[in-house]
């Protein structure tokens, strides 16, 4: 934003000027070049004062009036400070005007200089007038390349400190991306991993105290399950812990040699087993079809992927789904892990066997979008039918 009024340094230099052209008018430091009184020099003195105001605020009329000033000093009696304030304005007009008008000095100073020279050589028709292109030099290329120079620093200052900002500022919004990513991260493997167990765990609860003074043996049965889902739970809970108390952590960051520390896709038997203790009481059966390449690995983003989009969508077969056959279907293709869950649908108007946050959905999409990959949930075109279907990339998960 251009300044509308001096700066205070502004006057302060121009009263200097001034003064120090006056003291050497009193102690007769002028040169005189004619007959005129050395009071002249005063009026170009003066008129430099008003161009050293100016210095800051009108660099283009500063200029043009210290001109002006500087030829009446030469015919006037030459004053010191006159020559020496002009200089200064040159200075000012390259290192705050604006970038056009100091890029255009330079070349206004070398013709100056040039037209200097070649007319003092003219009329003074000696060496002796190469002297006056000298200090026509000193007076304007000099100021020039210094206010030049600064002005380059200055704005090389500047642009650093921008590029500092910046980087400060992504680094900030990285810091912001990643720490969301974390929550986000945790909060899908709480979900899906916290989740399956408790929905158990209050499905055969609340059978439990069904069946409590009828069924001793469903209710032994039921019992069952409760313990081996808070167990399983709680292994969980531990790991996730572990993960949050190590930075560098992993899915194996916390416990081996358990199914729950490392979920591989060959625990998937396991998972089954007791998706199927669960869900017995309400006539649900489960079955795997792996036909996936025995003597082949998986990346482990995708197989952790699977296995808890399988995970999770036993889970939600545990709350909703009918009685029936529950499929799990694994397939691999050259690019792809196609992992499919079909269970039976049927409208409950009692509701679901246990409360959800309708977050396991989200969850699972968000899984395949991380990798690349499609997600779908909904009724099959044949009846009473539910589908999950989700297939992720194994060229991106390399990479």
């Amino acid at each position: 934003m251009a300044r509308r009024r001096p700066h205070p340094h502004d006057y302060a230099i121009a009263a200097a000027g001034l003064v120090s052209g006056i003291v050497l008018l009193l102690v007769d430091l002028i040169a005189d070049y004619g007959d005129l009184p050395d009071e002249w020099t005063l009026l170009p003195l003066a008129l430099m004062t008003v161009a050293e105001v100016l210095r800051r605020v009108a660099q283009k009329t500063a200029l043009a009036v210290a001109l002006v000033a500087l030829v009446g000093d030469q015919f006037l009696g030459s004053n010191v400070a006159t020559i020496v304030m002009f200089t200064d304005v040159v200075y000012a007009a390259t290192l705050y005007g604006p970038e056009r008008l100091a890029r255009r000095l330079a070349p206004a100073a070398v013709v100056a200089t040039v037209v200097a020279t070649v007319v003092a050589v003219g009329l003074a028709r000696d060496a002796k007038g190469l002297i006056v292109g000298v200090f026509a030099g000193l007076v304007t290329l000099t100021p020039w390349w210094t206010g030049w120079t600064i002005r380059t620093h200055r704005e090389e200052a500047a642009a650093e400190r921008l590029r500092a900002e910046q980087t400060a500022l992504l680094a900030e919004l990285d810091r912001r991306a990643a720490v969301e990513q974390e929550r986000a991260r945790m909060a899908r493997e709480l979900h899906d991993v916290v989740a399956n167990h408790l929905s158990a765990i209050a499905i055969h609860s609340t059978a439990a105290m069904s069946v409590a003074k009828g069924d001793p043996e469903a209710t032994a049965r039921a019992l069952a399950v409760i313990r081996e889902s808070s167990v399983q739970g709680l292994a969980e809970m531990r790991r996730l812990i572990g993960l949050l108390r190590n930075s560098g952590g992993g899915e194996a960051a916390a416990g081996e040699g358990s199914e729950a520390a490392v979920p591989r896709l060959d625990s998937l038997d396991a998972l089954i087993a007791r998706a199927s203790r669960s869900g017995a009481d309400n006539g649900l059966r489960f079955a795997l079809d792996d036909r996936r390449p025995r003597d082949e690995t998986l990346p482990a983003p995708v197989e952790l992927a699977a296995f808890r989009i399988v995970q999770e969508s036993l889970t939600n077969v545990l709350k909703h789904a009918a009685p029936g056959t529950v499929t799990v279907r694994l397939d691999r293709s050259a690019t792809a892990l196609l992992v499919v869950v079909d269970s039976p649908y049927a409208p409950d108007p009692e509701g679901p066997r246990a409360p959800g946050a309708g977050a396991g959905l989200v969850g699972m999409r968000e899984r395949a979008s991380l990798l690349g990959g499609t997600f779908d949930a909904g009724p099959r075109a044949v009846a009473n039918a539910w589908r999950v279907r989700a297939e992720l990339p194994l060229c991106d998960a390399e990479e």
